[in-house]
């Protein structure tokens, strides 16, 4: 089983806009750590030559989603909290707008298996009305792949 997470957020101006540029240059560089880190499966992208491009969707021109599939637990919590990226992370709040709901989820998938967009948005939206169980967890309250339904 491989570790799925999804985050979304939703930018305090758009794309082009000068409050969001800095963030936006970071794309291509952080998007790139991402994909060399260790235990990097795959990341959702609109193009496989085009790392810095944000996912189009279908959920709101505002929202931007971020979804990966990882080999394990640690590796996900190293890059996200042990690379560079932390530097990024902790100035979300110069992006983005602050999120009432949970923004972020995590579920297990069978190896070689890639989730789509709409089944991250899912999960999310049952983290959100139901709270952390064995089909959407976060770091806090993590689910072991034992725990994943078939």
């Amino acid at each position: 089983m491989h570790l799925a997470q999804l985050n979304v957020g939703r930018l305090v101006a758009p794309l082009d806009a000068p409050e969001v540029a800095e963030f936006v240059a970071l794309l291509e560089p952080i998007n790139a750590l991402a994909d060399a880190a260790p235990g990097f499966v795959w990341r959702l992208k609109d193009a496989e030559t085009d790392s810095a491009v944000a996912y189009r969707h279908d959920f709101g021109d505002d929202l931007l989603i971020n979804m990966s599939v990882w080999r394990t637990r640690q590796d996900l919590w190293d890059y996200v909290y042990r690379s560079r990226h932390l530097a990024v992370l902790q100035r979300r709040r110069e992006w983005f707008q602050r999120a009432v709901e949970i923004h972020s989820v995590m579920w297990w998938v069978p190896d070689g298996r890639l989730p789509t967009a709409a089944e991250g948005m899912a999960r999310l939206a049952l983290l959100n009305e139901h709270g952390p169980g064995p089909d959407a967890f976060t770091f806090r309250d993590f689910r072991d792949p034992v725990d994943a339904p078939a």
